[in-house]
């Protein structure tokens, strides 16, 4: 059967192995007599993958959340997946091409980096925004080699954050030997708190960004200026990887303002308003930031959280690339997204569908801009769809809201909306 010639393309493009599984499915259908030995090839290639992540399932994303965890977070640009491609196969990733001799690991991606953050000393990559605050703990409070064994992490209690699938920072932080000084109460903090825990075993004073965590009211927070009025080194987790001021999110943090207000380090996350691959951003200020930069990629355990080819190429790509697909969605005008939905909603009642365009509200999600919501626009359709086109291929993934699945445009580009259309009558029409 793997020999058949309309198997050929398949085992070439799959592997025999899992083509083989299929078949073998097929024959024991034959077998109870469900099959006709004549249609084991058709069989085959119907129920094979499109490719061999066979796990994996494409999704459009018209939940309205720009950053959907649970599928991918931030989509890459069309310049990071053709760098994908060069850096699947053998590449020059740590040489030098002009004098054959060995080069920075990651060099066009720090450089790129660097040049984006004008106001960072020095730059570093690894694998995840929590990675980036583990090193930063070991290396600078953890109880390993080369650090000041137990050190303290000053911290207000506001930020002592639980974040998607159970993940808590106090204890990241604590699993890397350090100790915690927690200040303040849950809803205030001042300079003061801080100033008062600080001694001798202070490793360094850290401010995090609450996530999707967020309390209105009888509220007081100390600035970064303010902190890093202290002495100890400044550690500022902004989170969402915004690099720099963005006017429609005035409040959600960015590098370069923490770095400019007095940051030592800043860490962030690749995937999320960056709209890159998943990767931890580490960006130190001039001089002490810096140095602390150099100190952290030089600890042990940063081999461990080393980034590969695909992050680095990918990354390299997003920061000198064109607008992101997360910028472009981030930026749409709530005019442009329902004349969009306006057609497809038209498009598919002349199918034979109920829809109808709405407008809609959606967010940045991924942990950036808590309750912050965008305008947006939708098609409206009965509920019975959202079931439906979960299991469609490609998946089509809306949200359930007042009886009815809304398929919000915003996080999905214009080029989608024929696939969108297709997508729908095909469980539908």
């Amino acid at each position: 059967m793997l020999a058949d010639p309309l198997l050929a393309e398949p085992v070439r493009r799959l592997g025999s192995a899992l083509v083989k599984r299929h078949v073998r499915a097929a024959q024991e259908r034959v077998r109870d007599g469900e099959l006709e030995p004549e249609a084991v090839a058709s069989t085959v290639l119907a129920a094979l993958p499109t490719s061999a992540a066979g796990s994996l399932t494409p999704v459009l994303n018209a939940t309205g959340v720009l950053l959907h965890t649970n599928i991918g977070r931030a989509p890459l640009s069309q310049a990071a997946v053709d760098a994908l491609r060069i850096a699947a196969g053998t590449c020059d990733v740590e040489l030098d091409l002009t004098g054959g001799a060995r080069a920075r690991r990651g060099r066009g991606a720090l450089d790129a980096l660097a040049a984006a953050v004008p106001a960072a000393g020095a730059v570093h990559l690894v694998n995840n925004g929590a990675a980036a605050l583990a090193l930063v703990a070991t290396a600078l409070a953890g109880s390993g080699a080369g650090a000041r064994a137990g050190g303290e992490i000053v911290i207000a209690r506001g930020e002592l954050v639980e974040i998607g699938d159970g993940f808590r920072i106090p204890e990241l932080l604590v699993a890397t030997g350090a100790r915690l000084r927690e200040v303040g109460t849950t809803n205030r903090v001042r300079r003061d708190d801080y100033l008062q825990a600080l001694g001798p075993d202070t490793a360094f004073v850290l401010k995090v960004h609450p996530s999707n965590f967020r309390i209105s009211g009888f509220t007081s927070s100390v600035s970064i200026g303010e902190l890093a009025s202290l002495g100890p080194p400044l550690v500022v987790d902004i989170g969402s990887g915004l690099l720099a001021p963005e006017p429609l999110l005035p409040d959600e943090p960015d590098a370069a303002t923490a770095l400019t207000e007095g940051a030592t380090l800043v860490t962030a996350s690749g995937d999320k308003l960056l709209g890159g691959p998943q990767a931890g951003l580490l960006l130190g200020s001039p001089g002490d930031g810096a140095a602390l930069v150099e100190r952290l990629r030089r600890h042990p355990l940063a081999r461990a959280l080393r980034v590969d080819k695909l992050t680095l190429a990918a990354l390299e790509a997003t920061l000198t690339g064109p607008r992101t697909p997360t910028e472009r969605a981030l930026h749409a005008t709530q005019v442009e997204l329902m004349r969009r939905a306006r057609e497809l909603a038209g498009r598919l009642a002349g199918a034979g569908l109920e829809a109808r365009a709405v407008t809609s509200e959606s967010t940045v999600g991924g942990g950036g801009a808590p309750g912050v919501t965008l305008p947006s626009a939708a098609v409206s359709l009965p509920a019975r769809f959202a079931a439906d086109l979960r299991l469609g291929s490609p998946a089509v993934l809306g949200r359930l809201q007042d009886g009815r699945c809304l398929l919000d445009l915003r996080a999905l580009p214009a080029e989608a909306d024929s696939a969108l259309f297709d997508a729908v009558c095909a469980v539908g029409c």
